[in-house]
């Protein structure tokens, strides 16, 4: 129960930064979006409409798409979002002013704005609903990071919108799109980012102790043969926290300082009662 509450907080005040990119930072300064919002945007420039309320019924609409492939929790928790989202993009129309002779530093903060709004929303497990339902589902089928998949609906509205509001400014709001993404991906997946290592060292077994001992991390032991010399040795596997590199740099160059090691981030990792550190 805690945790629903925390993350349906989480929703709302992610709504609010969402709705201060768009409405304090990207309209005053004639910047679009991408995806729904950028559709939206572009009709508050044409028609004078609420953004709110175009978002609204375009995202409303859309979640009948998306309810197939997600769970009750993911659908509960994205219509939370559109009306928060929707109710703050309608009553903070007209909050910002144009940012005079500086575009850039108004595209870099909308990003910002719309990127840490939308990766707390995707954080606590919901979708802002429009593109972010289509990046979710570019998630689960190809595999795709949420921003980037934003990233690549985004460009598409963007090109269209360009006829709107300017090649200039569709530069622009390239831009600030590519800043959110950034973003997203940083909120949503940074504090659980992971490295993958593999050594092959001439003192395995002392590296394994320290590495087990000092950083409380297990230890895969893979054998392995040299291409050249066709000795077999033994490679030590493990998965850490970007945070830990450091540390474990000190202990392999303790140990071993010719040690060969590999460093790579790891996209994802399954595996029942996983807890990463």
């Amino acid at each position: 129960m805690n945790k629903t509450v925390k993350d349906i907080l989480m929703i709302i005040i992610g709504s609010f930064i969402f709705a201060i990119g768009v409405n304090y930072f990207a309209i005053p300064n004639r910047l679009s979006e991408g995806g729904v919002i950028g559709i939206t945007i572009v009709t508050f420039y044409l028609f004078d409409w609420s953004p709110g309320i175009v978002n609204f019924i375009l995202n409303t609409s859309l979640v009948a798409v998306g309810y197939r492939f997600f769970d009750k929790r993911v659908i509960v928790y994205t219509v939370i979002a559109i009306i928060f989202s929707s109710l703050f993009l309608h009553f903070t129309v007209g909050w910002g002013d144009e940012i005079n002779g500086d575009t850039l530093l108004a595209a870099l903060f909308a990003g910002l704005s719309v990127g840490l709004g939308l990766g707390l929303i995707f954080r606590s497990g919901g979708t802002s609903g429009g593109s972010a339902i289509l990046a979710r589902l570019g998630n689960q089928l190809l595999g795709w990071t949420i921003g980037k998949g934003m990233l690549v609906i985004d460009i598409a509205v963007i090109v269209v919108s360009s006829f709107i509001i300017g090649q200039e400014k569709a530069m622009y709001t390239l831009i600030s799109v590519y800043v959110g993404a950034k973003v997203i991906d940083v909120v949503v997946e940074g504090a659980n980012e992971r490295t993958a290592v593999m050594i092959i060292s001439s003192h395995p077994d002392q590296v394994l102790d320290a590495v087990t001992n000092k950083m409380d991390r297990g230890i895969t032991i893979l054998e392995g043969r040299g291409g050249y010399t066709k000795s077999h040795r033994e490679v030590l596997y493990l998965v850490i926290n970007r945070y830990e590199i450091v540390p474990f740099r000190k202990i392999i160059m303790t140990i071993d300082p010719e040690a060969y090691v590999t460093v790579h981030g790891v996209q994802e990792i399954f595996r029942k009662g996983y807890k990463g550190r």
